[in-house]
Parts: C-alpha cells; structure tokens; sequence
C-alpha cells in the first residue's frame, strides 16, 4: 500500500561521498517509522514487504540515533499487547480519600437502583381481637419503593472496605386482607386494603474483601447489616381495632423483613459487581501490533485513607507472552499529588515506555524509506550538484530517497526535567538510477528531543521538540562529504517533516487502565526520577450502569 500524503524526503546535496550496495531487494513503495516521545513506536508503515526487504543489504549500516524526551503514545496504526505478570507492577492507581468517597457514592446509588422496588415475603398473623374474637391477617405485596440516604462513610484498612449509610428512610407499600367469624355471625366476614409503611433512621453497614486473584480483582462481601430503629404504618380504611392490631402484631415481623431482605439484596448485588470485575479485560488493545497488560499482580493496598492497585503495566507484541525482564526500582522521590481535592494518581514507570519501545523494535517497525516531501526538488540530485559535484556528476538529474532503520531498542530515561530517549539507526542515502535503487551513501544520526505530555480524554498525549542534532559518515560511494552541511539538512528535515509527524499521532495517545464510564477530570501531569505522575480528579458517566 503506498500513501503519497505524507514522505520524508532528506536532501543530499551536501553529500559527498558515496560507497556501493546493493539494494535491488529494496522496493520502492515507502515505509516510514517514526518512535513516539513517550517511547511508544510511531510506524508508517507503507508496504510490509518492503520494510522486511530492508535487512538484506550487503552494506554496512550505521547507526542513526535519536533521542527523544517526551511521554507520548503510538498511532491507531499500532496496537498493544499482552505481557505476561511478573509479580510486578510498573503502573499504579491511587485512589484517595477523596477517590474513594466518590467511589462510595456511586456504590450507594447503585445499590439504591439495584434495590428499588424491593419485594419483601408475605406476613401471615392471625390476632385476638376482644369481642371479635381471632382475626386472620394477611400483608402481601410488600414491596420497598424507595430509599433515602442521610449521610454515608467509607473506610478503609486491613479489615478491608468498611460502607456504612445512616439516617436512611424507607418507603414500603403494602396490601392487608383479613377475615374473622363469631358465633353471633357464623358467616365469615372480610375485608381489604392498602397500607403504607416509612421505616426511619435505617442504618446499613458493609464489608467487602477486595484481593488479587490470579491477576483479576476478586471482590467479597465479609459482613452486612441493617438495622431499623422504628417503623410508622398508616393504614388506608379498615377498623380502629385492625390499625391497633396490625402495628401492635406486625411492627417487628415488617421491621425484621427489611432487615433481612436489604442485606440479602446487597450482598446479590455485590457478587454481580465481582462478575463484572471478573470480567475486566486483562490487556488493552491499542491498534494490531502490541497490548497493554493491565493484569493485577499483588492485591490492593488499603490504608486508613486510600487503595492503591498495581497492574503490570507493560507492553509486549500481539500474541506473544514474555516474562517482564526489567528491573523495577522503588520511587524514592518526593513528588506527590498536591491538590486537596484529587481523587486519584497514576504512576508509570519508565519500564513502562520501555517496553513499548522493544515491542515496535522487535516487530521489524523501526524503520522508514521516504521518497516524497513538500520541496520535492531536494530529493534530485540536481539540488546537490553545487555542496556534492561528484554526486550530481554521477548521476545527474536522478532522484534520491532516504532510508532509516534503528539499529537497537531506544534507550529511555525518565527524571524530573522529563522523558528522554536515545535510538540508534542506520540511514541508507539511494540514488534512483534507470529503475535501479543505488545506495551510495550510510549515515549515522544522533537526536536529541525534548517534550510534554498530557492527557486527552483518558489518553495519554504529547508532543516532541528537537534539542540537539548530530551527524557522522559511515561509509560513502561517492568521497567524502561535508558532515556539517548534512547534519544541517538532516536536523532541518527532522524539525520540519517528521517530528511534524510524529506529533500528528503522538497527540492521540494511549489509553490509560481506567474502568468503562470513568473519565479524567482537570488532570496534571508531574515527571518523578523513573516515573511519570498523573493527578486527576474522575468522573462518571451516569448512564452507564457500574
């Protein structure tokens, strides 16, 4: 597939010495990698055969390094894959006091929706009444129709998750029916209506065991209550005498119902919530070349004022499972989350962007051959014959492009200044000759680049700058060159078509692990030594259920 919008061309016309190889395993169609600030391989990749044709060269190729200093993320071209726990996180959420009461309050609305209406068993009594003698009585369709929380605590340590909601209302709804005969009047007499029911100063507490099971969360109830402290009945026709009885007789029965169905209730809907966990995707796809691994790989830490989860965080190729190799120091540093109302903080260690990088390196992705730029007149030799005579004298009027292959996983380093990287490449200057693709020249490149990151939606973004540029021969077909007008051309081509480029998809990001329906909200980004900080508030979609 070849695609003309968009081809990084380098000028060659302070070029001046050239060495032969062949390069008829080469095809022309382009294909142009680019990696990513935040060492997320960036690939364009025109024609897979021709990028497979790359390594084949009988040349020497020299190393072309670039060294960048942003987080970024790759394009939709590209995607993630799994890699497999190693007992080790390299990215962690926080979730704050904060965090976790906003976390509560859903939980409490959820449980609210979950449990509206509530169908509570039928009551069967039967009463003395004096005169009238044994009054059979029947309260059926009971139902809660509604719930009110008065205020409501989380708290958090080793006995796990404590929930409790207190000073709630409830209104209940109900039909009566009862029957009785006497001795005076031996055929039996009845009668039936509504009743409504407002339980008061309802308390509900919870504790849930929240642990680490085979990489997904397991999420338990450990203990659940409801108490009621009193109950009012207002009963909708009927005799005195059947009001005094059904309060006096059925008070506690009622009372007893709701706090053996709310619990009940709560904890059903508590098992659903851990079938959701259960089915947490444990890697997240970010285009068709690599994954994300989000599996969790201790169970959460909980302390009196937050949860922290840890998930491996690494990115391997699609379909492969590897073992994480890399040595995963402790952040020592002393920057934090400042904000008083943040409510989580995402730490990604430098592995993380590491990874990335030896994903795309390993999948042949670090690579690019352009042959189109906007001033396409700088790849003809035409445009060189005054820096490079003898190569316009050796082919006059032939069109050049440009081929660069890194040669080593970038080297990634994270501190509190920022995200640097060095990657080394090979660049292959061909000259296009009667139909025969000719190198004549190998280049070696070092870039240095600085960025910034941010967040888009829960995408993790930024965008690159050139610092430093610097450019030495490696070989060459056609004499010596003049170093210093090429590592001018090569940082101008760099500064204006592909980092240009590069930015174009690094500010798409990658997805951060967050649950369906959460979003970021106001989030900052702070660099640690080896980590990335994100401090953020979140919000949640409410049409979409927990």
């Amino acid at each position: 597939m070849r695609i003309s919008c968009f081809r990084l061309i380098l000028s060659l016309s302070t070029i001046t010495n050239f060495t032969p190889c062949k390069r008829s395993l080469i095809s022309r169609p382009l294909s142009l990698l680019i990696i990513s600030e935040r060492f997320i391989p960036i690939v364009v990749h025109f024609d897979e055969q021709a990028s497979k044709k790359l390594q084949p060269l009988s040349c020497n190729l020299p190393p072309v390094a670039l060294k960048l200093s942003i987080p970024m993320s790759p394009m939709n071209t590209l995607s993630i894959t799994q890699v497999r726990a190693n007992e080790e996180g390299f990215i962690s959420i926080l979730v704050s006091d904060m965090g976790l009461d906003f976390a509560k309050d859903l939980l409490i609305r959820r449980a609210v929706y979950s449990i509206i209406p509530l169908k509570l068993p039928q009551i069967e009594k039967y009463l003395k009444i004096p005169v009238v003698g044994r009054v059979d009585v029947v309260l059926w369709n009971i139902s809660i129709d509604g719930v009110e929380i008065d205020s409501s605590y989380v708290k958090t340590g080793e006995e796990g998750i404590v929930l409790i909601a207190s000073g709630a209302t409830a209104n209940l709804s109900m039909n009566w029916q009862y029957s009785y005969s006497t001795w005076l009047v031996p055929i039996p007499i009845s009668d039936e209506g509504s009743a409504s029911v407002q339980v008061k100063d309802m308390e509900v507490g919870l504790t849930l065991d929240l642990k680490d099971l085979g990489g997904f969360l397991k999420l338990s109830v450990l203990e659940c209550g409801c108490y009621v402290k009193a109950i009012s009945i207002k009963i909708d026709g009927g005799s005195s005498w059947l009001y005094q009885g059904v309060v006096g007789a059925f008070q506690g029965k009622i009372v007893s119902a709701v706090e053996e169905a709310i619990p009940r209730k709560i904890t059903e809907e508590i098992l659903k919530l851990d079938a959701l966990l259960q089915d947490l995707p444990n890697k997240i796809p970010v285009g068709d070349v690599a994954s994300l691994n989000v599996t969790f790989v201790s169970d959460p830490v909980l302390s009196n004022s937050s949860i922290d989860f840890k998930v491996n965080g690494l990115f391997t190729a699609e379909d492969e499972i590897v073992a994480s190799n890399y040595p995963h120091q402790q952040q020592t540093t002393s920057v934090t989350c400042t904000g008083a109302n943040e409510m989580i903080k995402i730490s990604l260690h430098e592995n993380v962007l590491k990874s990335a990088s030896m994903v795309y390196f390993n999948a042949d992705y670090m690579h690019w051959l352009v042959d189109k730029i906007p001033d396409q007149a700088l790849l003809n030799t035409a445009g060189w014959k005054h820096i490079v005579p003898q190569l316009y004298k050796q082919y006059p009027n032939d069109d050049m492009d440009l081929n660069i292959s890194v040669s080593a996983p970038p080297l990634i380093k994270v501190t509190n200044q920022g995200i640097g990287a060095t990657i080394y490449a090979d660049v292959i200057v061909d000259v296009l000759d009667a139909g025969e693709v000719i190198p004549v020249a190998c280049i070696s490149l070092v870039i240095d680049t600085s960025g910034s990151a941010h967040i888009l939606q829960n995408n993790l973004a930024g965008s690159v700058r050139v610092e430093h540029l610097s450019a030495s021969l490696k070989w060459s077909n056609i004499g010596n060159l003049h170093m210093l007008l090429v590592q001018t051309v090569m940082s101008t081509v760099i500064k204006t078509v592909v980092v240009p480029y590069v930015n174009l998809h690094l500010m798409r990001g990658f997805p951060l692990p967050l649950p369906h329906g959460f979003a970021l909200k106001n989030a900052r980004i702070r660099y640690a030594d080896s980590g990335i900080l994100i401090c953020s508030n979140v919000s949640y979609k409410t049409s979409v259920l927990i």
